[in-house]
Order: C-alpha cells, then structure tokens, then sequence
C-alpha cells in the first residue's frame, strides 16, 4: 500500500502545480452576476462519446435552465486528485481508480455510472489468431504500464489453463491502440464503442475478447462521475441540480443519439463525424442497458470488483465501498 499512496501524492503534488490553469473557471458556489452557479467537469480523456451526455446538457440548454454555467475541461492531471482538492466540482474517472483513492483517503465518491457495463476487451487482428485468453500464450501485449493490465491477463489465462510467463508486456503509453497492434504487439485493451467502431469503420478485422463475458467480476463501472465529499456535504442541492441536467443529457443520448452526437460535434468539430455517429448509435442502448434509471450503481459490482483487485493482490484491504459511491443524486 505505501507504493499505492505514494503514487497517488506525487499525482497530487503535480497536479498542485496546475491549479492556476482552473482558478479563473473554478470557485465552488460562486454566482455570476445573473444567479447562475459556475461549475466545472474534469474529462479524463479527449473528448468522444462516453461524454456526449455532458455535451448534450451543455448543448441544449439543460444546464442553464438548472442555473448552472458549465465549463467542460480536458483534465491538465489527475482527476480525482483535483476533484478532492476542491479545485473541480465534478470528473470523469473509473471504479478501479475510485477504489485506490479512497484507500490513498483520497474524499472522492462516484455519482453515476455513465456507461452501465463494462465495454472494453482485449483487440487483436483477426490473423493474429487470439480467440480466447489462452491465445496470449507466447504473444505481446501493448499497454500503458499499470499493474492491473498484467494482473488481467493473468487470470484470464489461468481460467483457461494458459501460462502468463510466456506473454511478452511492451509498455507503448497513451497511444491508439489500433496503431499498436498493427505496427507494436499482438494485442491491446481497448474500449469497442469507440476504438472498436474505430476499427470497423477503417476495415480493421478484429477479434475481441470482452471482459465481462470472461469473468462477471470485471463487469465493472467505467466511466463514472464523480465530486468530492466536501461538496456533497456542503451542498448537495448544487449536485442534485447538475445531476438532473446531466441525466437530461444521457437520456437525450439514448432517445436521440444522432442529436446527441450532433451536440458532441458542435464542441468537439476536431473530431470524425462519422465515428462519433456510427459510435454513439452503438452506445445508445449501453448507457442505461438493463438499469432502472440511466447512472444507477450496484453494491454487489462495487464489491465484486473491490474483492478482485484484492484477491488478486493489486491492493492489500479492502477500502468502505458503501462510501466509494452514491445513487442519491440521481432521479
């Protein structure tokens, strides 16, 4: 655990360095001269369709008519380190980071899930090969470096019987995992509603081995959204009110994602029309899937997966999941 929260005080510390880029956008509860609250939402990726709900809200007016004026920001550092310093009210992360910043006491919960099940796999061309987990056998595994991704093969291939020793791990970073398993190694994790359709739509031929079909323990919840205690116990009217905006703007994406998509585009015009169509018509039915309400989290997935990061020695205890997360702001 010492590795584990030094690392998340050097995230930390670095991150400290940023705040000057957000103190002009950021002030929790601070009214501009029309009444209207200015609120900030920390993106832990550039953006694309797991955030068109955000878009969404912003785009027609749902935020404004909740009095809230929204900045959308891609995060300069870690989001849940900014987000329990205060210096966002709201961002984008996942349950496994969730889980080891509340170990590291890091006074962050998650509020929704923003996609009800977990979509992402490991790739792989479809020559490669790789059909199931015991394929990695003797193949090279492309990734960002983080201890879970090994952890991860590891127990698929000992479901099937398969030896983790003979994959060979290149660390490639934060790069298009379509251009490492075509230029780099065998396979990559990736997310099928974007770097998937990606791939479909440039005639890539992939197979894909889907994580929650493996093993129902990583069916867990990525992305979330998540705030910080302190606002929570400050002021939870302002978080009931950005919730209920923002379930506007999920629920536009599932009724009408190519007007949802349309939204994405108007603040993203960088990126692919076609992609974020054709992505976010796949990720239509996925955002509420079989949920009751679109950002419900389950207790049993929380613990599922807090009990197999354990288990499978990532982390050395187990933190009080029935505080990682909340569903009392959704409606």
């Amino acid at each position: 655990m010492r590795k584990l929260n030094e690392k998340y005080l050097l995230i930390f510390l670095a991150c400290s360095m940023l705040i000057s880029i957000l103190m002009l956008t950021v002030g929790c509860q601070a009214d501009d001269p029309a009444g209207s609250d200015k609120v900030t939402i920390l993106l832990d990726w550039s953006p694309n369709t797991n955030y068109s709900g955000l878009y969404a809200a912003m785009d027609k007016g749902y935020y404004q008519e909740e009095r809230l004026e929204v900045e959308i920001i891609q995060a300069p550092g870690s989001v849940v380190a900014m987000v329990a310093a205060d210096q966002a009210h709201f961002g984008v992360s996942y349950q496994e980071e969730i889980t080891y910043a509340r170990l590291s006491k890091m006074p962050v919960v998650s509020i929704a899930a923003i996609i009800q099940h977990n979509t992402s796999g490991f790739a792989s061309l479809k020559e490669s090969g790789i059909v199931t987990p015991a394929d990695f056998a003797g193949k090279r595994y492309g990734g960002w470096g983080s201890p879970v991704e090994e952890a991860t093969i590891k127990a698929l291939m000992d479901r099937y019987g398969a030896d983790f020793e003979t994959v060979d791990i290149i660390t490639t970073g934060e790069v298009d995992s379509l251009i490492v398993i075509e230029r780099q190694a065998d396979f990559a994790w990736i997310y099928y509603g974007w770097t998937g359709i990606k791939a479909e739509l440039k005639g890539m031929e992939l197979n894909f081995i889907e994580l929650s079909l493996e093993d129902p323990a990583l069916d867990y919840y990525t992305p979330v959204l998540i705030t910080g205690e302190k606002l929570i116990a400050e002021d939870p009217a302002l978080i009931e009110r950005f919730m209920r905006a923002t379930s506007r703007g999920y629920q536009l994406a599932i009724e009408n994602p190519e007007e949802a998509a349309r939204s994405l585009l108007a603040h993203a015009p960088e990126l692919d029309e076609k992609l974020v169509m054709t992505s976010q018509i796949w990720l239509a039915d996925k955002y509420r899937a079989d949920a009751e309400i679109w950002g419900l989290q389950k207790k049993e997935t929380w613990d599922a997966y807090g009990y197999w990061l354990y288990e499978h020695g990532l982390i050395n205890e187990l933190p009080d999941l029935d505080k990682a997360f909340t569903n009392d702001f959704l409606r």
